[in-house]
């Protein structure tokens, strides 16, 4: 047998098995091209949505393309939660929802659309079967037209159905949170048994990502979120804090941390790292020198402990977005060191006064103490002046960084007193210098009237003080006078005025009924122990202001005159006219001296020559 012969054998041999494989798969390809669905061709287009809306404007996209053999032949697409954000279990993410679009290139096939619930409509061509026409998307109702599963059905053989729906969360129930929620979308070709019944399903994923706007951001913002130190949770300002270094599980300040994001809403959140130098840092559950802590949207208060260390602590707090400018805590000392003690009130009242003495204390670190400390009278004899000899209690002033204590006076006289660090003299550890204070029981003798300065410039704030004055002529101790001037108080020649004041002309005019004088000095506001101030603007206008007064029946007959007090204030113009003549009269003198010399020159010339 040739070669050429056992070819021709072999050929027949494949043409036949060819045949008869074809023979044998004829009746599942009839669905669609091929049991296997291989001829649908699917197209995904992912979908974007809000927190509050989930509609076709926010909606994926599913298009199915397939060449139906038969007018029996349809394809069917449902879906199934696949995964949903983290915040969001799954059996609780929202159902997908498929409503028609368009039929783009379709024969004008019946799309049927099944309901939840399992209720289906019949979404009719617009014209004749098997005309190329497009189909008329029906009127949508939200909750009536949204379907759970969708099919296309072929209305002729050999037509291609092609339809194209929107994908869309149920927004009526489920739980939507900001994250991508995945479906997987099942593509399934169908037709009789005859045709092949049902074909191989499609698997393709289609997602909806609700993204987070970005005031719902979780990322903190370095221009927006805010730390502050402070001795109470929700302290919106820095404080210098100086707390006692004896250990304890009881936080004695904290750190007030509001983490905002690029929108300023107090909605981020990152860990938090917090590292001090000295102390504990932390909460009731995690405390150390350096923490790692969880961070809630808003206002989050973290406690400062004391160790037993003393000094002063360095605290830096940051996240991974934000660092914060280092925060300082004073851990000082149980027992002070040295404590230096004053004089604030110069003359006391009799009854009470308070902070008529202060101190300022430190301990062995020269770090400020803060502890409790306590008045004391040195003797019975000062007691009976003023005070006691039982030591009393004094408050510490943060704003005057400084202890401030009171004294009730008895007597007219001087009594001397001591502060120290304990409630009882034998405890304590750190005593101060001694002090003595004045007791006065002084009655008005005269009034002054008088400007803070000799001389302003035009529109320059000044301050006029009023003083009550004893016998002797000297300041006395701050009280309430009635009666110092006669009516009409203090008038003023020149056009002054109270603007950014709380001086009027009224409150001068008032002095005729009674004033108050202050007890101690202050370069911070301009109070003068002893004085009431006023203040007013001195006019525009260079000239001289004139207060005038007379003193009222609150004053001894003697006591009864007129008092004045003036004031200048100078003119730019006058001033500089008055440099200018200064000027043309320097001038004048330099021309007359250079003259001279010219002269006396020419004649030792003529003398030299001759």
């Amino acid at each position: 047998m040739s070669s050429k012969t056992n070819f021709k054998r072999i050929a027949l041999v494949a043409v036949a098995a060819l045949g008869m494989g074809l023979l044998s798969s004829a009746p599942s390809q009839a669905a669609f091209s091929g049991a296997a669905g291989s001829q649908l061709t699917v197209t995904v287009a992912n979908g974007t949505g809000s927190i509050d809306k989930s509609d076709t404007t926010t909606a994926g996209t599913v298009t199915v393309t397939g060449l139906a053999l038969k007018g029996t032949d349809s394809f069917t697409i449902t879906a199934a939660k696949k995964s949903a954000p983290s915040t969001v279990a799954l059996s609780a993410a929202p159902n997908l929802r498929f409503t028609l679009i368009d039929t783009a290139i379709a024969t004008g096939a019946t799309l049927v659309s099944g309901r939840n619930g399992g209720d289906t409509t019949t979404m009719a061509a617009s014209g004749p079967v098997g005309s190329g026409a497009t189909l008329v998307p029906f009127t949508l109702n939200k909750t009536k037209d949204s379907f759970t599963a969708v099919s296309a059905v072929a209305d002729a053989d050999n037509t291609y159905v092609n339809a194209k729906w929107y994908a869309f969360q149920e927004s009526a129930t489920g739980t939507r949170d900001y994250g991508t929620y995945v479906y997987t979308l099942v593509i399934t070709p169908n037709s009789t048994t005859a045709n092949g019944g049902a074909g191989t399903s499609q698997i393709v994923d289609i997602s909806i990502t609700i993204a987070e706007p970005e005031s719902a951001s979780l990322v903190a913002s370095q221009a927006y979120s805010t730390l502050y130190i402070g001795d109470a949770t929700g302290d919106t300002a820095d404080e210098a804090i100086s707390v006692v270094a004896t250990a304890s599980n009881t936080a004695s300040a904290y750190l007030n941390l509001t983490l905002k994001n690029a929108s300023n809403v107090a909605a981020a959140r990152e860990s938090v790292t917090i590292t001090t130098t000295l102390g504990l840092v932390g909460n009731s559950d995690i405390k150390g020198r350096s923490v790692v802590l969880k961070n809630a949207a808003g206002l989050n208060s973290y406690g400062i402990y004391p160790d037993g260390s003393a000094g002063t602590a360095t605290i830096t707090v940051s996240t991974p977005s934000v660092t914060f400018p280092t925060k300082t805590i004073n851990f000082y000392a149980k027992a002070a060191k040295t404590i230096t003690a004053s004089v604030a009130t110069p003359l006391l009242a009799v009854g009470s006064n308070s902070a008529a003495v202060t101190g300022v204390a430190v301990d062995a670190n020269g770090i400020t103490w803060t502890g409790t400390a306590y008045l004391v009278a040195s003797s019975a004899a000062d007691a009976l002046v003023a005070g006691s000899t039982t030591p009393t209690s004094c408050s510490y002033s943060a704003t005057n960084a400084r202890h401030e204590c009171a004294i009730d006076a008895l007597a007219a006289g001087t009594a001397k007193f001591k502060i120290i660090d304990a409630s009882t003299v034998a405890l304590a550890t750190a005593t101060s210098n001694e002090i003595t204070v004045t007791v006065s029981v002084a009655t008005a003798a005269s009034v002054k009237i008088e400007f803070d300065k000799a001389t302003y410039a035009p529109n320059e704030r000044a301050r006029i003080y009023v003083t009550p004055l004893d016998s002797a002529g000297k300041a006395m101790q701050s009280a309430t006078y009635t009666s110092l001037f006669a009516a009409g108080g203090i008038s003023v020649n020149g056009a002054v005025s109270y603007t950014g004041s709380t001086t009027t002309a009224d409150s001068l005019t008032a002095t005729a009924t009674s004033l108050t004088t202050a007890a101690q000095t202050s370069a911070t506001s301009g109070a003068r122990a002893g004085s009431m101030q006023f203040t007013v603007y001195m006019p525009s206008a260079g000239g001289v202001v004139t207060l005038s007064a007379t003193g009222g029946t609150g004053l001894p007959l003697a006591g009864r005159v007129a008092v004045t007090a003036s004031a200048t204030v100078t003119d730019s113009g006058a001033a500089a006219l008055a440099a200018v003549n200064a000027l043309a009269t320097t001038v004048a003198s330099l021309k007359t001296l250079i003259t001279t010399l010219t002269n006396l020159v020419l004649k030792i010339q003529k003398k030299v020559k001759a």
